[in-house]
């Protein structure tokens, strides 16, 4: 059997190490723009120069030669042929028996002028990204941030690392929205305030200054305000990389389209990670790409983690945690714990735990994923919910539902 993989990053990675170890002899091919392994996690650590090309990569030197994998690197894939069951690249085909898509997702371009592609603007999705950031910034002083979620303060921060003092717009009223509760949130704005970065919350952008060179030199807010910018980085989402499969026959609709055992509608062909839109986790992607290689291998396999929420953010030596839904409803009830050293807050939907958010020390969290993904009623037990554990637990029902210990 001939598989081969589209991309080389998480989902891919994993599911050709699955398939090793499932199929010694048969053959893995590889293809990827990108001519090196990375982390996307680590992608602000190399704008710091905390690490270089070889610190951020997740293989090993020999990962490729040792596993008997090809690896067709610098290759962009222009399409898929169903029928020929063929990869079309700019220079060539590869045939395949079996097909998986893990090409993930690309950067959400500059919102008001996304029909350009402005020479001093980037997304920080990929090394090229991370790599042009890091020398543009070397001649960079008016540098604006779209977007304050993690991967806009990951870039802020890398910045502040090299000496820069970033300017950040976030269209919330506060920054990291998505994982953070205010309070939290507001420790990181502080640490980020003292070192050097300015902040234009609850702002929107309107529109752009650009020169005879397409370089935008000022970004206008929704206030009328205009910040000068001789470097702007794009943060605000992302969108997955398929638009090379217009014409293949694959089902696309926010991503790839697929089944519970992450097969397209096309016979022989799965997708995994980002581009399915499934989940942007870096864990899911791993065990989305295992999934997808034993099917590939004609073991059977469902993929069936729904928890998509679990983000540990670490700035300034404070490090937080986020689990489960952020979005707060009508009807939701909060237990909050605050410490000299921790906060704790939980949050409570129908007599279940629907999110969690500890900041400080975040050890021994897993209790609180345990409650969340299993969907555990807790409302049952008679005592404050930070005072629970799994010694509270000690069986299930055959229909699922949960005994307690007490």
């Amino acid at each position: 059997m001939r598989h081969v993989i589209i991309g080389a990053g998480a989902a891919g990675i994993s599911a050709a190490k699955t398939i090793r170890q499932l199929k010694p002899t048969d053959e893995i091919v590889i293809i990827s723009a990108d001519d090196a392994v990375y982390s996307r996690c680590m992608l602000h650590n190399y704008i710091s120069g905390e690490r270089d090309e070889k610190g951020i990569s997740f293989v090993s030197d020999n990962f490729f030669m040792k596993n008997n994998i090809r690896w067709l690197c610098g290759k962009t894939v222009t399409g898929v042929d169903t029928d020929r069951n063929q990869v079309q690249m700019t220079d060539g085909s590869e045939p395949f028996d079996t097909l998986l898509i893990a090409t993930g997702a690309d950067s959400t371009k500059l919102p008001p002028v996304q029909s350009q592609n402005p020479a001093n603007a980037f997304g920080l999705r990929h090394l090229s990204d991370a790599q042009a950031i890091k020398e543009r910034a070397k001649c960079a002083e008016n540098i604006v941030i779209i977007g304050a979620g993690l991967v806009g303060l990951d870039a802020a921060y890398a910045l502040i690392g090299i000496g820069k003092k970033p300017v950040v717009v976030e269209r919330s009223d506060t920054i990291l929205s998505a994982n953070l509760d205010a309070y939290t949130a507001n420790v990181y704005k502080k640490k980020f305030e003292e070192a050097g970065c300015t902040f234009h919350l609850g702002q929107s952008l309107s529109g752009v200054d650009m020169d005879a060179d397409n370089n935008v030199t000022s970004i206008i807010l929704s206030s009328g305000e205009k910040l000068p910018c001789d470097m702007a980085i794009v943060a605000i989402g992302t969108r997955p990389a398929v638009n090379f499969l217009a014409d293949s026959g694959i089902d696309c609709d926010k991503g790839v389209v697929v089944d519970r055992h992450l097969a397209t509608n096309k016979k022989g062909i799965y997708a995994a990670g980002d581009v399915t839109g499934l989940s942007g986790v870096w864990p899911n992607a791993i065990k989305q790409g295992e999934v997808a290689a034993k099917n590939m291998c004609g073991i059977p396999a469902v993929y069936d983690d729904t928890f998509a929420n679990k983000n540990t953010i670490h700035y300034f030596g404070i490090p937080s945690l986020s689990l489960g839904k952020m979005d707060v409803e009508e009807g939701d009830v909060f237990e909050i714990r605050n410490s000299k050293n921790k906060y704790e807050k939980i949050i409570m939907r129908d007599g279940t735990v629907v999110g969690v958010i500890v900041q400080g020390d975040i050890a021994h969290c897993g209790f609180w994923q345990f409650l969340i993904k299993n969907k555990v009623d807790v409302s049952k037990i008679k005592r404050p919910v930070f005072s629970l554990s799994f010694a509270d637990f000690y069986g299930i029902k055959e229909n699922g539902e949960y005994h307690w210990a007490i």
